[in-house]
This record gives structure tokens, C-alpha cells and sequence, in this order.
């Protein structure tokens, strides 16, 4: 008995020769169809997924070599076989240029026929796998990967498709948390590259003194601890794409060396002076303003100009309101299937509760607030008293600008107002205040000395 699944279609006009193949493969085990000529074989094939097509050469009404062309363009994961008359090597040749998998000679032998066979199948079957998994990854980082129907999605969506099949090096701007890195991904996977790799690379997260060794590898000997030669990211992601998340923490020193990579199409690794030719696409992405970052001399210009080829701004969460619903709804899914809970939604209440907060920490924050949600729900929908308290406070946040409106009050008294009622919310955490504020900690911290009516401090 064969351990090898996939069905086989048999295809001979000599009806004794197609009856001793079917048994021949049956008795292994196998799922065996007859077709007595090509026609009838594209029909039955048009009607069943099978994995080998096993034919003869010639044949009356359609030769095997057209039956093979025609079962390539069509159903290009089906392996086909061809048996042909022995000494006609030539056919056979031709065959294997249109395609073929393999060929037998008649009279065929049995253990012939069910080696290749099988050999065939475990070929198929795995080709198959590999093109379902392929399938599956352009389908996890397509488009609805990035969700959004709001206007300013669809322009970033219009966008990727336009650059993606292009060369053309991009700069992903947004704020933390907005999906810089699921673009990048959409990008590469919808271009010619998609078969290459991705390789992304948090330029923060890595020691500046290990940084250039990451990217551009090193040789055996370039420092105390190099005991072997190494390939770096550059080498890593060779005909495909890199990704440089937070480019703006590069160092000034590696960021000549990027230029000069990105010029010259090629890198050298540390402790070497042999260049090594690499064809890599680069998109880099940033929360910051690498415009500020020229102007205060921590970013090259000319590097700058190299990455900000195509602009592509990731909008915030709060720009995109109407994408929330969508967006939570998925994370539900998401999450409720990982926990095996039984939540099946969100009431209105709560759902305007997210509507109306500002979400400093943007998608990420919000898929790590309906997570929590769902831990913490006590019944079949998630209600306000399941959300965080900042979240629960956005709407006693709005009444403030209701109050001082009918009070009349003058905006600085507004600002001071909000900024107290917001540290409240946060038990005083002045981090966690600045974030929700959307401004950074040393203005937060002037604004309290102005509240009080003290000389500035950073504490």
C-alpha cells in the first residue's frame, strides 16, 4: 500500500493497456480514472482536481504532446507522464520540453510505472503546499490585512498598489502604532519581488556598535568576538526587500554607509574591503519628521532624499474614525477565536466610548483594548464597564468643552481644565498624561508650571 495521496488519470486509446494500468496503481492503493483519449481526459480533468495525468504519446484524434501543452497552460500543478514506443527518444525529448514530468518506455514494467508515479504525486503534493502557503501569505499582508474604508485608507491603499510594482525606494511616515510595517509588507507582497524575502530591521532596537554588523555582515576576525563570517540583513533580503523601521535612530556614521549601498547597489562587510553586489529594495519608515532631523543635523540630507523617493503617510486613528467599528469587529474575531470565548460583539454604548477617544497609541492600542475587553467580559458583549478607564472617560472628557462653553471661559482656562482632568484619569502619571494630550512631557511639564504659576521644572 502506497503512502502517497493524489488521484491519477490514466489516459490510453488501447483499452487492455489503460485496464492493466488502473489495476496495476489500484492494487497500491491509489485513486485511478480512465480516459480514453485526450479529449475525453481535458473533460474529466475540467470536472476532478488530479495530481498525475499518465498518458500515452500517440494516440487517435489528439496526439499526448497536445494534451500535455494543454494540461500545462490549464492546470499547471498537475504532473504529467508520457509513455511512448520504445527507441523514440526523440518524442520523449520533445515531451520534456513542453513539460513533462517525466517519461516511460512501452512496454512499460510495473515497478517502473508505480516508482514514478509515486515520485510524482510526493512532487505534486508538494508544490501544491507550497503554492497554498504562497497563496496564503499575499492573502495575509494584501490589502484587507490593512483595514480601513475611511477616505484617507483608500488613498493609501491607491498608493501601494501604484509604487508596489515600482523600484522606486519608499519612506513610510506615521505616528506609532498606525501600521507602518503591515504597509511595507503589503508593498513588497504585492510586487514583482513577492517571491523574494522580507526582511525587516528595527534600527532602535539593536546596539549601536552591533548595528553595522546586522546590516551589513562582517568577516571572521573584524572584531573580538567575529569567529566566523557572518551575512548581514543586506545579504539576507538579496532579491527582495528590506525594511529599516525607525531609520531616524541610524547612526550618522552607518548612514554613509547606507547611501553608499543604495548608490552603488552594493555592501561590504565589516572588517573587509570586497564589495559584495546586492539587489535589494528599501523602504524605511519613521514616527518622526526627518525634515526636523535634517535641520537639526542628526539625519543626512542626501541620504533623506535617496529614501523619501515616495511618501506614503499612514493617517492616525483619530483621522480615521469611521474605521474604528470595522476594526474592531476584526480585532473581536480575532481575539475571540485565539481565547475560544464565547463574545460575540460589542454594545452601542461601548462602541461609542472607542468612536470617541483619541487613541495616542493608534491600532496597536486598539486591538490591545478590545483584547482586553474580551478577557475581562462577563457576558456574550462587551459593555463600557469592560473598556479601560481612559477609554470610559472620552465622553466625560467632551462634556469640559460643553461646560466652558455655556461658562464662556477663555481657552487657556479650557487647556488648564482638561490638562487636570486628564492627569486624574492617569493617578498623575505624567507619561501616560503626555501621550493622551498628543504632546510631549517637557511641554506638559511647562504647562503645569503655568497652571501653578511656578518657574519651570522637569522635575
Amino acid at each position: 500500500m502506497s503512502d502517497v495521496v493524489g488521484s491519477i488519470l490514466v489516459v490510453d486509446d488501447d483499452v487492455a493497456m489503460r485496464e492493466l494500468l488502473r489495476d496495476v496503481l489500484t492494487d497500491r492503493g491509489h485513486r485511478v480514472a480512465l480516459a480514453a483519449d485526450g479529449k475525453d481526459a481535458l473533460k474529466q480533468l475540467g470536472e476532478e482536481d488530479y495530481a498525475v495525468v499518465l498518458t500515452d504519446l500517440r494516440m487517435a484524434g489528439m496526439p499526448g504532446n497536445e494534451l500535455l501543452s494543454e494540461i500545462k497552460r490549464d492546470y499547471p500543478d498537475t504532473n504529467v507522464i508520457v509513455m511512448t514506443a520504445f527507441g523514440s527518444v526523440e518524442s520523449a525529448i520533445e515531451a520534456m520540453k513542453l513539460g513533462a514530468y517525466d517519461y516511460l518506455t512501452k512496454p512499460v514494467k510495473t515497478d517502473e510505472v508505480t516508482l514514478t508515479i509515486e515520485k510524482a504525486l510526493r512532487e505534486a503534493a508538494l508544490r501544491r503546499e507550497v503554492n497554498h502557503l504562497r497563496r496564503a501569505v499575499h492573502k495575509e499582508y494584501s490589502f484587507h490585512q490593512i483595514l480601513g474604508k475611511s477616505k484617507p485608507m483608500q488613498e493609501v491603499f491607491e498608493l501601494i498598489r501604484r509604487v508596489a510594482d515600482s523600484t522606486t525606494n519608499v519612506l513610510i511616515t506615521g505616528e506609532s502604532g498606525t501600521g507602518k510595517e503591515l504597509a511595507a509588507k503589503a508593498i513588497h507582497y504585492n510586487s514583482q519581488r513577492r517571491e523574494g524575502p522580507f526582511v525587516a530591521v528595527n534600527c532602535a532596537a539593536i546596539p549601536e556598535l552591533l548595528l553595522e554588523s546586522e546590516l551589513f555582515g562582517h568577516v571572521r576576525g573584524a572584531f573580538t568576538d567575529a569567529k566566523a563570517d557572518k551575512r548581514g540583513l543586506f545579504e539576507e533580503a538579496n532579491g527582495g526587500t528590506l525594511l529599516l523601521d525607525e531609520i531616524s535612530e541610524l547612526p550618522l556614521l552607518l548612514q554613509a554607509k547606507l547611501l553608499r549601498a543604495i548608490q552603488e547597489r552594493e555592501i561590504r562587510r565589516a572588517g573587509t574591503t570586497r564589495s559584495v553586489a546586492v539587489d535589494v529594495r528599501i523602504i524605511a519608515a519613521t514616527n518622526l519628521a526627518l525634515v526636523e532631523e535634517v535641520k537639526a543635523k542628526k539625519f543626512r540630507e542626501d541620504l533623506f532624499y535617496r529614501l523619501n523617493v515616495i511618501e506614503i503617510r499612514m493617517p492616525p486613528l483619530r483621522e480615521r474614525r469611521e474605521d474604528i467599528p470595522l476594526l474592531v469587529d476584526a480585532f473581536l474575531k480575532k481575539c475571540a477565536e485565539a481565547s475560544r470565548k464565547p463574545v460575540r460583539g460589542i454594545s452601542e454604548s461601548a462602541m461609542a466610548l472607542m468612536i470617541d477617544y483619541s487613541w495616542p497609541g493608534n491600532v496597536r492600542e486598539l486591538e490591545n483594548v478590545v483584547e482586553r475587553a474580551l478577557t475581562l467580559a462577563r457576558s456574550e458583549k462587551i459593555v463600557p464597564e469592560d473598556l479601560p478607564p481612559l477609554v470610559r472617560g472620552s465622553r466625560g472628557d467632551r462634556r469640559i468643552l460643553d461646560e466652558a462653553a455655556e461658562r464662556t471661559l477663555p481657552l487657556h482656562a479650557v487647556e488648564q481644565e482638561y490638562i487636570q482632568k486628564i492627569l486624574e484619569k492617569t493617578g498623575g502619571n505624567k507619561y501616560q498624561a503626555a501621550q493622551v494630550l498628543g504632546i510631549d512631557r517637557k511641554t506638559l511639564y511647562r504647562k503645569l508650571a503655568e497652571i501653578e504659576g511656578k518657574p519651570h521644572s522637569e522635575e
